[in-house]
């Protein structure tokens, strides 16, 4: 359990580092068994430390003292219709959160790379932070995609490790710059 803890606290303060979220936005979850190891609410993800990081049952049932992320129920929900995931992370990079209000259906992938490890990413029209209809959408799009943008609020990605995962979601956002900066331009 304190590999998965640590594990979480390196990841959610790399996508600080990286500017894939700020303050108290975003959240990253591990699913080990029957249990989700999940940033504890209000914790912030560049500060995050291994006593931060909650833990439920996959009925989501509360196992320690930490109150989970208000984004539960979507973790939750994702890894009910995906049993191959094993890592979901939900942040709040600019240009996603940007290009989410601008594309409609899937976001352009313009690199071979992105292509190959992405597939595609739809873009899920805004639900309500933390609202069970939010978690049913996200994990309506992720049954045949491992990444989506939803509309005003970010990213959702997953992986058969968390390590996977993170790098899913460092090339949507590289996804979401190239397009947004090639928009426009004349080559």
């Amino acid at each position: 359990m304190r590999n998965v803890k640590r594990a979480l606290v390196k990841y959610s303060r790399l996508a600080h580092t990286k500017g894939l979220t700020g303050s108290f936005g975003g959240n990253i979850s591990v699913r080990v068994r029957d249990m989700v190891f999940i940033k504890g609410t209000g914790a912030v993800m560049g500060e995050l430390t291994e006593g931060q990081v909650a833990i439920l049952k996959l009925d989501g049932r509360q196992v320690s003292a930490v109150r989970p992320s208000s984004e539960w129920r979507l973790h939750l929900s994702v890894y009910k219709v995906r049993p191959d995931v094993r890592a979901v992370v939900h942040l709040h990079p600019p240009y996603s959160i940007a290009v989410s209000i601008l594309v409609k259906g899937e976001l352009p992938l313009l690199t071979p790379e992105a292509e190959l490890y992405l597939g595609r990413v739809p873009v899920l029209p805004f639900r309500p932070a933390g609202s069970g209809e939010l978690a049913e959408i996200v994990a309506g799009g992720l049954r045949r995609a491992d990444a989506v943008l939803m509309e005003r609020h970010g990213i959702v990605t997953v992986g058969k490790s968390l390590r996977e995962a993170f790098y899913r979601a460092e090339l949507v956002e590289e996804s979401a710059r190239l397009w947004f900066e090639t928009r426009n331009r004349r080559f």
